[in-house]
């Protein structure tokens, strides 16, 4: 149970148009110091049309074993995640740092609206652990409302934003870089993780509270221009994918748990939709000046 005595804060936040509530049960262990980065997106508070709530208290513990089965533990770059279904559909989550400590306990239910979220360490693994705990919850909620958490970098131009998508270490950032250099009116949207939303059949692109390690956590919305998937190339050329190539382009670049199959299918059927209405390309590149004036020239609108 939850002791009243401890002082409360509930806060709201309106991400990618979605509105979501984060509770901290006992504010002198953990609070808003946490996710500085959510600042940009605190709206006033509200009780309706929630994508999920969130209550932090580190009282949470893990659920019995005889209720709960192992799915996975994924690696994600910065730690292992393991994954348990509940009996009740929903999921346990441990998130652990690179040096394998537990951070954060993760209990959801089965639509990822009503979530519980335990943290363990110092300072550093709290904020870890809170994060990481914040963009699962995002990731799986969205994807019932037609949207995606991409792993991507952003930039927009003339009101369209144009995702780059790569493995980590393949060039996002420095093809985004170029463009913030060398193509006029452009601005830098996200370096992480934005979010697509599909809205009236109409594609649009979000910045977000994750940004990895450049910190850009703008409360931004423009039209989707373009994916573009960088590939390291000797030199520089665009092509603009068929549909088959395009869906398979996309959908390592989005957050997704296979295993549940309603949650995986949605996501497949918005990815299927964006393809029908988004230009997706693949840019065979080095990182200059030509290969962002090339990609320019082939996707901007």
């Amino acid at each position: 149970m939850f002791n009243n005595d401890m002082p409360i804060s509930e806060n709201y936040f309106r991400i990618a148009d979605f509105n979501i509530k984060i509770t901290f049960n006992d504010t002198s262990i953990n609070n808003m110091n946490m996710l500085r980065s959510f600042e940009p997106f605190r709206t006033a508070p509200t009780e309706e049309g929630k994508l999920f709530e969130l209550t932090v208290d580190d009282s949470l513990k893990p659920v019995p074993k005889p209720r709960r089965q192992r799915i996975r533990a994924f690696e994600t770059g910065n730690g292992d995640t393991i994954v348990d279904r509940i009996d009740n559909g929903g999921y346990q989550y441990i998130v652990k740092d690179i040096k394998g400590a537990e951070c954060a306990l993760l209990i959801t239910n089965k639509n990822f609206d009503q979530c519980l979220c335990a943290l363990n360490g110092n300072y550093d693994m709290r904020n870890f652990g809170l994060n990481n705990a914040l963009m699962l919850t995002f990731a799986f909620a969205a994807s019932r409302k037609q949207a995606l958490l991409i792993h991507a970098s952003l930039v927009r131009q003339n009101n369209y934003g144009y995702a780059f998508i790569a493995k980590s270490g393949t060039g996002k950032s420095t093809q985004v870089s170029m463009w913030l250099r060398y193509i006029p009116g452009c601005d830098l949207m996200n370096d992480d993780n934005p979010i697509i939303r599909l809205i009236d059949g109409q594609p649009y692109i979000y910045g977000g509270p994750w940004s990895g390690k450049t910190p850009c956590y703008r409360n931004v919305k423009a039209k989707l221009g373009a994916i573009t998937r960088i590939d390291r190339a000797p030199q520089n050329s665009i092509e603009k994918l068929p549909p088959l190539e395009a869906f398979a382009s996309v959908l390592p670049s989005c957050s997704s748990m296979k295993w549940d199959k309603e949650i995986y299918n949605a996501m497949c059927d918005t990815i299927t939709k964006l393809v029908e209405t988004t230009g997706i390309y693949t840019l065979h590149c080095l990182p200059n000046k030509e290969a962002a004036v090339i990609c320019n020239n082939a996707i901007s609108k």
